[in-house]
């Protein structure tokens, strides 16, 4: 199928590529349609808004920079999207990035993950009630602090 986007314009895209969020996203709750898109330059990715071209999130993989990041998340979140715990092979975990004008201040929300059920395609934004995670997390720090920490 044939979408405009944000960051490539009008591309074709693979029908499996589509995500529903039944509650939408936080702050977007009327919008449930998204493509997840691999981003020109990893290790980020795109999640892009079917219903509004121009409203699409950066995301990353926040055991990236977070090696041992669990989201935290209540069962009852994960039941929404028919997920019985965080499983990652049952399902992908991103946190929504924000890129500021100075790129080395980009920081991820680790306490709003975006939880994908990998077979049914369907995602919900999370709240960690770990209360470590906030939602500004310095990705470029945390990870230059995980390469001074190895041998």
């Amino acid at each position: 199928m044939q979408v405009q986007t944000k960051a490539y314009g009008r591309i074709e895209v693979d029908e499996r590529q589509k995500i529903y969020f039944p509650s939408g996203l936080l702050g977007f709750e009327n919008l449930k349609d998204y493509l997840l898109l691999d981003a020109a330059q990893q290790p980020f990715y795109w999640l892009q808004s079917l219903d509004v071209p121009e409203l699409a999130f950066v995301m990353i993989n926040p055991t990236i920079f977070r090696r041992n990041y669990l989201p935290g998340v209540l069962a009852s979140e994960l039941k929404e999207i028919d997920l019985i715990e965080d499983n990652p092979e049952s399902s992908l975990v991103f946190a929504i990035v924000t890129i500021p004008e100075e790129h080395s201040k980009m920081t991820a929300n680790l306490q709003g993950p975006i939880i994908i059920n990998r077979e049914k395609r369907i995602g919900r934004q999370c709240i960690s009630i770990t209360p470590d995670f906030m939602t500004q997390h310095y990705v470029l720090e945390e990870l230059a602090a995980l390469k001074d920490g190895v041998c």
